[in-house]
């Protein structure tokens, strides 16, 4: 099955200069964790409740004076429309993602995550691996509190 038949396509976005208060309340209305960053209709990143808990949250910066541009994760990983679903879950797999962006000649068409992949008929198999591979644990790191 190709990527456009179960990808998510009317998909919200913002642009660098949004402040992430509002991508938070956006990613809030529509119980999403992660929303493209476009100009105009090109890709440019990504931001994900962990960006801005992490990149601008914990460091003490004020979400609503604080812009998308400077935590975003710029160049995501992406998806063509024509490409089979099992090429997503490998990717998905390798790079420990559970949404990939879909990309067509630069332009954002949709997103696909990985609850798409697992409600394509007969890949549960394939679903498994993908979210074994994304989901092991990362090695345990020790942070310093901020003095």
């Amino acid at each position: 099955m190709r990527i456009a038949e179960i990808m998510t396509k009317d998909v919200q976005s913002v642009t660098g200069d949004t402040d992430l208060l509002t991508v938070a309340r956006h990613m809030r209305d529509l119980d999403v964790g992660v929303i493209p960053v476009v100009e105009g209709t090109r890709l440019v990143g990504v931001i994900t409740d962990r960006d801005i808990v992490i990149r601008a949250v914990a460091l003490g910066l004020d979400p609503l004076h604080t812009v998308v541009r400077d935590h975003m994760s710029p160049d995501p990983t992406t998806i063509a429309p024509t490409e089979q679903v099992s090429r997503a879950a490998e990717i998905m797999a390798r790079e420990q993602i559970r949404r990939l962006p879909v990309v067509e000649d630069g332009t954002l068409v949709g997103i696909l995550s990985l609850g798409d992949v697992a409600v394509d008929s007969g890949k549960d198999r394939l679903t498994g691996d993908a979210l074994e591979q994304i989901s092991a644990p990362a090695e345990p790191r020790t942070v310093e509190p901020d003095r």
